[in-house]
Parts: C-alpha cells; structure tokens; sequence
C-alpha cells in the first residue's frame, strides 16, 4: 500500500479521500448553516440579518479567536425557529456527508441556544430527529445525536436542559460540553455529567482546543467522558500524553477550524501527525463547516496538501473514527470491513 504524499498523484489522492468511508464525530448542526440557506430560513421566518447579502456572510468569517467565531455562530442560529427549520438544516449537512461518503455521522446540537430564544426543546430535536431517520434508508447513511451543554451558562441551567432531554432519551445517544473554553472548566459540569450517566446517557466533551491540558484531565476523570474533542494541547504534558495511548481515548480534530479560529497560524504547524506518531486515536472531523471552510473531505485533502499525510494515515485516521463511534460492535465490524475492502480494492 502506498504510503507517502509522492506515491500517489494528486488526482488519485484525490480520490481515495473522496471514495474512502468515513465517520464523522465532531459536528455541529448550527455550525452548518450555510448563508445561502440563512437568508432563506430568515426571509421565510421575517427575521432580520445584519447583512444585506451572502457575499457579506462570508466576509464576515474572519475569525481571530474560538469567542469572535460563537458570537457570529449564535447570531446565525437566530433565524432557526420551527420544525421544519430544523429540518432542512439537518438535511442538507446529511446531503453533502452523504454526498463525501461518510457512512456514519454523530450530530451535535445545542438545544440552549434555541430554549433561550422561546424555542421549545422538542421543537429542535424533532426537526433534527426526522432527517436524521430518513437519512439511512434515503442516503445510506447512519447516525447518533449528541446533547451539548454551553459551559458559559450556568449548571442549573444545564441541568434543566438535561432533565427536558429524558423525555427523548431514545433519540439522544449522548452529552457534551461546548461553547467559549477558556474560563469554563469541565469540573464546572460534574453534577450534570454524573446526572447524565446514571440516566444512560454517553458522555463525550471539548477540552484542550484553546484551553489547557488540564482540562482535558478534568474531562476525563471528572466527567468520565469516553471521547475528548478537540484535544490537539494534550500534547503539552506527557503523563497525558501516555495516559491517552494507553487507554486510547478518541480524540475527534478539526484541522481547518484550528486554522480558521487561531490556533495554529498555518495547517502546515499542525500537531495531526504528531500525535498519529505518538500513537493516539486521532479522527479527523469538519467542527462548523459552513463557517470554517470546509466539510471532512475538504480536512483531509487540506492535510495531504500541508502535512503530505499518506494513503496508511488516511485509513488509520478513518478506521480510528469508526472504532471511536458509539456504534454497537457489529455495526462497528461491518463499517471497518467496507473500509478495508474500498482500500484494499483501490491498490
């Protein structure tokens, strides 16, 4: 099998990103809410936008830190207030995860930003329910949805959130913690997270993107999550470093958002191989696509362009997310079978 950037030409490259299955498990349904649909969703909705026209969206996507990015991503999500809204935004990130190849997607969504503005809690998790049924007998494509906490607001807060999701526990696989890092430690959510297990809810978290280390030890033995997202600071301690291999916690990175939100200045200085290296359960996923610049084929193909990453990278990078899915063991084993056939067939 190849294994370096010059074993393949570009175009072949090319395709065996696009072809290879994928699963993504770091995604966040408000974060793709592309301008085009924005300015439909609002002008049906009568709501006004602080820009007069796509063109504008998109130059407004210059972001300095992960707070610049929240603050434009809350002022988005604004226009989403009925089912159907919910809906067609779901449905069209399926569309294009479909249309990439990826074969298993885990959704987060952030019901408070919704419940602040009136919007009631099933109105969101049923819009984003329905396509995520219909996406596996119309697209092929399978998929979890995961309950995000924002870590700005309070715990009661929280864990009010929590106590309205039970009703729908069938249809949430998860809980996370996202929104603005550096501040807000995971150890803020322990009650809530302990909540969360004992109801049987699978618990995942962001730690380590702009804030330390620490916070990703928080996370995982306060929170006692099975995932951390983001992750890419664990690099800067090395008894975590260790701990991580040795337990091979997931870790679900987002190259093109760390570029877009600072953290690196280039994707050429990404630590991606570094910690592939090291030997942890990397993943390569899209964050907020609509506002970063790109969906998971568009992360891959932009580390083979600035880290030369091979073929062997790309299937472990892919059979690590399948491993790390909240998948049941069979399904896991059909997944990772159908990725090694499409590798195998290629070379």
């Amino acid at each position: 099998m190849a294994e370096s950037k010059q074993q393949l030409f570009p175009r072949q490259m090319e395709a065996f990103i696009h072809g290879i299955p994928k699963a993504e498990l770091h995604i966040h349904i408000e974060g793709t809410l592309e301008p085009e649909l924005m300015f439909e969703i609002a002008a049906k909705n009568g709501c006004d936008l602080p820009f007069e026209s796509v063109a504008d969206i998109r130059r407004a996507y210059k972001f300095k830190d992960l707070q610049s990015f929240l603050d434009l991503y809350y002022q988005g999500a604004q226009v989403l207030l009925d089912e159907d809204d919910f809906y067609r935004l779901t449905w069209n990130y399926l569309q294009k995860a479909a249309e990439q190849n990826v074969r298993h997607t885990e959704i987060f969504f952030d019901p408070q930003t919704h419940t602040a503005r009136g919007v009631k809690f099933d109105t969101v998790v049923r819009g984003i329910h329905r396509a995520l049924r219909d996406a596996e007998p119309q697209l092929g494509l399978s998929s979890k949805l995961i309950l995000c906490f924002l870590r700005h607001l309070s715990v009661a807060d929280a864990m009010k959130t929590l106590e309205t999701a039970l009703e729908f526990k069938d249809w949430i696989t998860a809980v996370g913690l996202d929104s603005s890092e550096l501040g807000f430690p995971p150890e803020k959510f322990k009650s809530v997270f302990d909540r969360a297990r004992r109801e049987g809810f699978k618990t995942v978290a962001h730690a380590g993107e702009e804030g330390p280390a620490e916070y990703i030890w928080q996370a995982l033995s306060l929170l006692k999550v099975e995932r951390i997202d983001h992750g890419i600071r664990c690099v800067e301690d090395a008894a975590l470093v260790e701990y991580l291999v040795k337990q091979q916690i997931p870790l679900t990175v987002c190259p093109l958002s760390n570029i877009k939100l600072g953290v690196f200045d280039h994707l050429s200085q990404h630590n991606l191989m570094q910690m592939l290296k090291l030997g942890l359960c990397v993943t390569v996923n899209s964050d907020d696509p609509a506002y970063f610049g790109g969906y998971i084929e568009e992360n891959f193909r932009a580390l083979y362009e600035a880290l030369g990453i091979g073929s062997q990278d790309i299937h472990k990078l892919a059979r690590n997310a399948f491993r790390a899915s909240f998948l049941e063991p069979a399904e896991k084993k059909q997944y990772l079978n159908e990725l090694d056939e499409f590798v195998s067939g290629f070379f």
